[in-house]
């Protein structure tokens, strides 16, 4: 009898397993909480330049005007997505787009990446040392948010921006951000 239940152990872990990763399968990773930040001051910060380049990104950079944060890679194959978007904004000098490049392996690639597809960024800086990515609740990317002067978080956007995203819920807040 108990060489059957020796048998039946790795069974009732198989289906434990198997639950516990339907269950996760069902939640939809867009409905993550966007809203932990918001309102509060963005962290401090001073990240490296991007190679060849002789100033990086510090939180006093992003004060002082209604802008942009875009958490990127070169790796990042939605970032590459959005990046003709970013390109137009930059071109009218709608608005100041800083960059924080992460994540990469060769810091070459960042520089290729935006020698071959453009340079919208105001500012970009490196976080080599992932604790920027930390304090901003970075899930993925891209992630952008949109900080107001006093440097407080006011909107955190998970995945690439469209047209659609601009228009509806980021070109509106910033004009109304930048009323106040």
């Amino acid at each position: 009898m108990s060489s059957r239940l020796f048998f039946f152990i790795p069974l009732v872990l198989f289906g434990v397993l198997v639950s516990y990763f339907a269950v996760g399968l069902t939640k939809d990773p867009s409905k993550l909480d966007t809203k932990v930040l918001l309102n509060q001051p963005m962290g401090e910060f001073k990240l490296i330049p991007v190679k060849g380049r002789t100033e990086g990104l510090t939180s006093e950079d992003v004060k002082g005007e209604v802008s942009l944060v875009n958490f990127f890679g070169s790796w990042c194959v939605a970032c590459l997505q959005e990046h003709p978007f970013f390109m137009k904004l930059a071109e009218n000098n709608v608005i100041p787009l800083y960059g924080v490049d992460w994540d990469e392996k060769n810091p070459n690639d960042v520089v290729r990446w935006l020698a071959r597809h453009g340079d919208p960024y105001t500012k970009i800086g490196v976080d080599v040392t992932g604790e920027t990515i930390i304090d901003w609740g970075i899930t993925g990317a891209p992630e952008t948010f949109v900080v107001d002067k006093e440097g407080l978080i006011r909107y955190k956007h998970l995945g690439p921006i469209t047209q659609r995203s601009w228009n509806e819920t980021l070109w509106p807040l910033i004009q109304e951000l930048r009323k106040q």
